[in-house]
């Protein structure tokens, strides 16, 4: 059989290594540009590194000044006699703050009591009708109570509660305390209701469970730890607030668990002794606003933790 290839062409030779081509005059000018602008970009960005750096240390600085000066002015005082005993008389030398710790432990519980259940409830709410009239207004009024001031709260607390029953009780400090923690929670539950999956609503829905099933063992149950962290930081909040507690509690210088009694508080005892003219009262207050922002900083570590279990250990 005969081949019937085409031909092959000849080969040209190969062309000797000629010099470069000189890149022209629009070329030069672009990476000289570029050069200019690649420079330009560095030095801002270092500057503005920079910047960002100094507001980071800025932000902290408040707070290592507060924590050192509490330290200096207090951490003498605290001992195991100032987380068992009552204040002693003006005048006398030792004493402690215990019926502050444990009163303000009790504030605590009865505002989580009164005020999670209403926060956490009206946040899910917000969060399966979030179309409707009522919903839009009760996210408008939480946002609105949210900045409103403690001294506010207080008064409502002395206006509603005080004055009908005809004296202070730490349960209408409770109240005051809780009404201050449900706009936060009612938010804080919303928006992490919203970031559950919808695939898990239809999911639940499909097999027959009816809504308000789907909303609490479901979905509430998958929110729950940022929901956590949300309450925890309330909880935060109300720990140190004072003005409620003017109107509501008014203090107590002995023992006392009663929420139907006066209670002391540590931001009330904080409050009158710094206001005292006696120089151990006034260490004793800075040794209980020492303990009170460890307090809140155990609660804030609590609720950072909260979130990384939520969100992994990536998370901020």
């Amino acid at each position: 059989m005969t081949d019937v290839s085409p031909p092959r062409r000849p080969t040209s030779p190969p062309k000797p290594p000629g010099r470069p081509a000189r890149p022209s005059g629009m070329q030069r000018a672009a990476a000289e540009r570029t050069r200019t602008t690649i420079r330009r970009r560095r030095v801002v960005n270092v500057i503005m590194v920079g910047v960002t750096f100094g507001a980071a240390i800025l932000a902290t600085l408040p707070l290592i000044f507060i924590l050192g000066h509490l330290l200096a002015a207090g951490a003498s005082l605290i001992n195991w006699d100032f987380f068992t005993q009552i204040p002693k008389p003006p005048g006398e030398a030792g004493g402690g703050m215990a019926n502050g710790m444990v009163g303000t432990l009790v504030l605590i519980l009865a505002a989580s009591a009164f005020g999670l259940p209403i926060g956490i409830g009206a946040g899910l709410y917000l969060a399966e009708n979030r179309g409707t009239h009522l919903a839009n207004a009760v996210r408008f009024l939480s946002d609105v109570l949210n900045g409103l001031p403690s001294i506010v709260v207080g008064i409502f607390a002395w206006q509603f509660l005080v004055k009908p029953m005809g004296k202070f009780t730490a349960l209408a400090g409770g109240v005051a305390l809780g009404a201050m923690m449900i706009p936060l929670v009612t938010r804080t539950t919303e928006e992490m209701i919203r970031i559950v999956p919808v695939s898990l609503r239809e999911a639940a829905l499909a097999l027959g469970y009816s809504r308000w099933r789907t909303s609490l063992v479901v979905v509430l149950r998958t929110a729950l730890p940022g929901i956590v962290t949300g309450a925890l930081v309330a909880v935060s909040r109300i720990a140190g607030e004072t003005a409620p507690l003017l109107f509501t509690v008014l203090g107590n210088q002995f023992w006392s668990v009663s929420l139907r009694e006066p209670i002391a508080a540590l931001p009330l005892q904080i409050f009158n002794f710094a206001i005292s003219p006696y120089d151990q009262q006034h260490a004793l207050a800075w040794a209980g606003a020492l303990v009170l922002i460890g307090i809140v900083l155990i609660i804030s570590l609590a609720a950072r933790f909260a979130t990384r279990s939520r969100f992994g250990r990536g998370g901020d």
